[in-house]
């Protein structure tokens, strides 16, 4: 790696993502590594121009306090001990603390501002070309921003070495399996395997109403089927993820308990037997964007919002039909296309339909209707603990009912999900 690089040690702050991502807003890269570092990890790290000790609450373990070993601070680079009551406290102040570490990263370590996407993605294709060699790389491609800027990335270092494979389950959204041919197989030449199992996931699914079972079902019967196209492909050495630094820091670190367990691709079966590419994993989730931006992926693809693993099974409440399913994937759709006509698509984080398992009595064109109604959910957050309820303006929300129940066959009624977590989650199911 060329870039100059700044280390935060943690001794025990929750803030540790914050300040690396702060670093990176300077044009500097950091990464996060533990406490306990040992003199040869630390010096198998290229270009650290400074190393900041970042104290807080979690600084006791076992009752005892933690501290970096004496080969940190009486090491050639400059050490700032930082977080810790009355040992140089970050300033409260963002521009005060801004200021700060400006000063510790470009007067006391001398860094370069030389971290940025067109650095980092030929950084990253040499690496992959060094790890890889001459050998074959399979990667499960949802469409999703992750995936899809793991595949571009892996396309411009070994092109036809990769292998894409794309499992339409038929919970997908209006267009994306057709994007995902699109842009990997006719714009960017990717070898890209499609697979339609919709019949196969749906018949699977009909008449399971618990959610835990819907998501059980999915995310199993995606492994088999990944794991049948798998086989089908000889001379398989590499298995691609799209990991990414919030999947390894949420995994728990030696002074902060795991949010949730690092996941590979769901559990495939060991005798697969695969070494990992993970090219995206010390990258939070707006560089990725940006990564994805700078390799030339569609705005649409690259700011796709956060969309659940089961896809619009978890939207499609108690058991899945066909033709509910599809009402919700046409209501979706118009949804999108309001919110981007409106200029909301970048500013709320995320927006989606639900259509539940009942029906109500409606008028259309002087007749009775007995049709489903549709919801519409709509919320800012940012870490996704928490989230708030959008305020849509009523005209537009007036012309989004008046385009569902014209347009979408089955729906007499759009509602307004006005609920903040907590109380309520932001996924229905």
């Amino acid at each position: 790696m060329k870039q100059d690089m700044i280390l935060i040690l943690d001794l025990g702050s929750e803030e540790n993502p914050r300040l690396a991502r702060e670093i990176r807003a300077l044009g500097v890269y950091s990464e996060i590594y533990p406490h306990d570092i040992t003199e040869e990890e630390l010096k198998a790290l290229p270009n650290v121009r400074g190393i900041i000790l970042n104290g807080g609450p979690n600084c006791v373990v076992d009752g005892v306090e933690i501290d970096a070993g004496d080969h940190v601070y009486n090491g050639s680079v400059p050490v700032l001990l930082a977080g810790v009551k009355g040992k140089h406290p970050w300033p409260a102040e963002e521009e005060e603390r801004k200021a700060a570490l400006s000063r510790f990263v470009f007067e006391t370590c001398e860094a370069k501002a030389n971290w940025n996407m067109e650095n980092f993605i030929a950084d990253q294709v040499e690496l992959i070309r060094r790890q890889v060699g001459d050998q074959k790389v399979l990667l499960a491609l949802s469409g999703g921003v992750d995936s899809s800027v793991v595949a571009a990335l892996l396309i411009k270092a070994i092109g036809k070495q990769l292998t894409c494979v794309h499992v339409n389950h038929g919970l997908l959204r209006k267009g994306e399996p057709e994007q995902v041919v699109e842009v990997f197989r006719n714009q960017m030449d990717a070898n890209l395997v499609y697979v339609d199992a919709v019949d196969r996931f749906l018949d699977k699914l009909a008449g399971v109403a618990d959610p835990e079972q819907k998501r059980k079902i999915i995310g199993t019967e995606f492994i088999r089927v990944f794991e049948e196209e798998a086989r089908k492909l000889s001379g398989i050495r590499y298995l691609a993820q799209g990991t990414i630094y919030p999947d390894i820091i949420e995994s728990g670190t030696k002074t902060v308990k795991a949010v949730k367990s690092h996941h590979n691709v769901g559990g495939l079966p060991e005798d697969l037997d695969f070494a990992l590419v993970e090219p995206l994993k010390m990258l939070f989730k707006d560089e990725v964007r940006a990564c994805g931006a700078a390799l030339g992926l569609p705005d649409n693809m690259v700011y796709r919002q956060p969309f659940p693993g089961p896809g619009l099974g978890v939207r499609c409440l108690g058991a899945i039909t066909r033709d509910r399913l599809e009402a919700l994937r046409e209501s979706d759709a118009i949804l999108r296309e309001e919110f981007a006509a409106a200029g909301l698509d970048r500013e709320v984080w995320q927006y989606f339909t639900v259509v539940p398992d009942f029906k109500s009595v409606g008028v259309r064109d002087g007749a009775r209707t007995f049709d489903w109604p549709v919801i519409l959910r709509a919320v800012n957050t940012v870490d996704a603990m928490t989230a708030t309820v959008v305020g849509i303006p009523y005209d537009l929300l007036g012309r989004i009912t008046e385009r569902i129940t014209t347009e979408v066959a089955g729906v007499n009624r759009v509602l307004y999900d006005l609920t903040p977590k907590p109380t309520g989650t932001i996924e229905w199911e």
